[in-house]
């Protein structure tokens, strides 16, 4: 199965790009004629002329994942919302703001800092789901191949315009930037897994990776110290990604190492794309983010002025929690708790070692 946005299969399936793939390998592409109908049929004389078409489609998709309007559909990510008295903390720095006893916990679903690495994407895109079915069915007159196009289980909702209120404390911020706390996190890398088969190896290349992380992490708990915020990107008076630091307590950098070694497992087996692979790691949790917010006219993302925030909360103590698990979460999807659908997944040490 392929993950990949219902645009990009547009972009293969019509047009130029249709008609290229058609006259270059002697196929023809037969679209779904309905909303109803999931499949694409690539007819061709022989299974080569029909193999030629589905890699040359593949070729388009592997140039298409490095592009910014490809999105990320997983991450790897160490799970904060674990801890309660941290989410009650975000729940009443988002009331503060937004000035109304209303916890937003409920709210925007899709709001997330998973896409930490990705602000820079043109859109975000909705995931779908593309299965090549290889079994070529060959006679005198054709070879057909299906490509079945279902559309990924996800739960985020359709971005709302945020509604106009009075009820707002002074700073004016909309609940649409804010990070659910359900589902806060420390980001360690992005990945985009476009099918099944990838999802696989990478949740393979996560489990591969524990006794390591065990042994770099000395087999004793780590504990990590929020305060104070940042930026990502953008200027208080244009904030974008407002996040806060994360610190290791020890000053040891163990977390650090263990991710590193996280890291280098998925660049190894080609999981990573280049621009992440030679991305820095910061370790970040992000509390509110413009990419969620109501596009402008030209459909870029709005920026919010974050200097009250930074006078009120600049300084704010999160406090220290620690860190339970690695977690391989796939974007759009959630589980009971409201934290991301895990993969895959592998423990940190809780005890200290005897």
């Amino acid at each position: 199965m392929m993950l990949i946005s219902n645009v990009f299969l547009c972009l293969i399936c019509r047009g130029s790009t249709k008609e290229k793939i058609e006259k270059e390998t002697g196929v023809q592409i037969i679209l779904p004629s309905s909303k109803q109908n999931d499949s694409i049929i690539i007819e061709g004389t022989s299974a080569d002329s029909v193999a030629k078409a589905s890699e040359e489609i593949q070729r388009v998709i592997d140039e298409a994942v490095k592009t910014a309007s490809f999105d990320y559909s997983h991450f790897v990510s160490l799970p904060l919302a674990i801890h309660p008295e941290l989410v009650s903390k975000l729940v009443g720095f988002q009331n503060s703001i937004l000035g109304s006893s209303d916890a937003c916990i409920d709210e925007n679903p899709d709001g997330n800092s998973d896409g930490d690495n990705s602000e820079d994407s043109a859109q975000e895109q909705q995931l779908g789901n593309i299965s090549v079915e290889l079994e070529v069915a060959d006679d005198e007159e054709s070879v057909k191949v299906d490509v079945s196009v279902r559309p990924l289980d996800s739960n985020a909702p359709k971005e709302k315009e945020e509604p106009k209120s009075s009820n707002k404390s002074d700073l004016k911020i909309g609940k649409s930037v804010f990070i659910k706390p359900q589902t806060f996190h420390l980001t360690v890398l992005m990945l985009k897994l476009w099918n099944q088969k990838r999802v696989d190896l990478a949740a393979q290349v996560l489990k591969s990776t524990s006794s390591r992380v065990l042994d770099a992490l000395d087999n004793r708990p780590v504990f990590v110290r929020l305060k104070g915020l940042d930026l990502m990107r953008g200027s208080l008076a244009k904030a974008q990604v407002v996040y806060a630091p994360a610190e290791e307590i020890d000053s040891e950098n163990r977390l650090l190492h263990a991710c590193k070694i996280m890291i280098d497992a998925f660049v190894e087996a080609g999981l990573v794309i280049d621009k992440d692979a030679k991305s820095e790691l910061k370790l970040h949790a992000t509390l509110m983010n413009a990419r969620h917010r109501k596009r402008g006219k030209k459909g870029r993302f709005s920026s919010f002025n974050a200097r009250a925030i930074f006078e009120h909360f600049g300084s704010e103590e999160w406090g220290e929690y620690l860190i339970r698990q690695a977690h391989l979460s796939q974007r759009f999807k959630y589980d009971e708790n409201g934290y991301y659908h895990c993969c895959a997944s592998i423990p940190f040490p809780e005890n200290i070692s005897s």
